[in-house]
């Protein structure tokens, strides 16, 4: 059976600095699932634990008591809304949360590729090329599967995002440089760990003649067995409108069946 788009584990409300639209509440989201049919939401800012140094200045003012604002979660029947955030590592390979942090969230979206955060997530010299910022996208994944951590309740977002690069050119020449032999050996080992492998609204925006570039990882991730769930990154309700059409395309060009489907485990 032909996956059906159901959920959406990858969404910020007005509480993300990046977003601040007051518009984007948790009842909007909530709203959101009810319009398109969803059974699973999860609401996702960002995050970095106060109990964690080397927070950028985008992230100090980002910690639990933050985005914990947003909590008691609007709930409906039949909607399973999500308290959960967005973490990230800084260039010195640092998770900015400490492993008993997890139990707060219900879902826990990993970025390992905000490379366009120059000096923070990335060094300078590595960011110069598409080289640099190709070993870099595979040394933040491999330190990541290295850690001690609840995978069972971790999804790995927007792996293939255009902040990976200055520009299109520089984008594409990163994701050709990735070695297939070394994406088999990740997603084995997310396949084997049970994370959860992101669909990312804006990720799956790309041209029709990008289609084989930009997919290859996510075609051997699921050889490999790996899971996966939709991802709008929604900042804005003009956006949460907009996903639909990009996730069913997605599915359609990567052949998603209901088996390919990322199910969180609650233990």
């Amino acid at each position: 059976m032909r996956y059906i788009f159901d959920n959406d584990l990858h969404i910020h409300s007005y509480i993300s600095l990046c977003s601040k639209d007051e518009a984007q509440t948790p009842e909007a989201i909530l709203e959101y699932a009810k319009e398109n049919r969803l059974k699973t939401v999860a609401l996702t800012d960002h995050f970095w634990d106060a109990s964690v140094s080397g927070a950028s200045g985008f992230y100090q003012i980002q910690n639990f008591e933050w985005i914990s604002r947003s909590k008691p979660l609007p709930q409906c029947e039949g909607i399973d809304f999500l308290f959960g955030c967005e973490a990230d590592i800084d260039k010195d390979l640092r998770l900015g949360m400490p492993k008993e942090r997890f139990d707060d969230f219900d879902f826990v979206v990993m970025a390992l590729t905000h490379l366009h955060m120059v000096g923070f997530a990335i060094s300078s010299e590595d960011a110069a090329t598409a080289e640099g910022r190709a070993r870099v996208w595979i040394e933040r994944f491999e330190h990541f599967l290295s850690l001690d951590l609840p995978f069972h309740k971790i999804g790995l977002a927007h792996l293939a995002t255009h902040l990976i690069a200055k520009g299109r050119e520089m984008y594409l020449r990163i994701l050709d440089l990735l070695p297939e032999e070394k994406l088999y050996e990740l997603f084995g080992k997310c396949a084997q760990l049970g994370i959860g492998i992101e669909l990312n609204s804006a990720d799956m925006s790309f041209a029709d003649e990008e289609a084989d570039r930009v997919l290859k990882m996510f075609r051997i991730a699921k050889k490999c067995g790996c899971k996966f769930y939709m991802g709008s990154d929604a900042h804005h309700p003009d956006r949460l409108k907009a996903v639909k059409p990009i996730f069913e395309r997605a599915i359609d060009l990567l052949e998603l069946t209901e088996d390919d489907k990322y199910q969180l485990k609650r233990i």
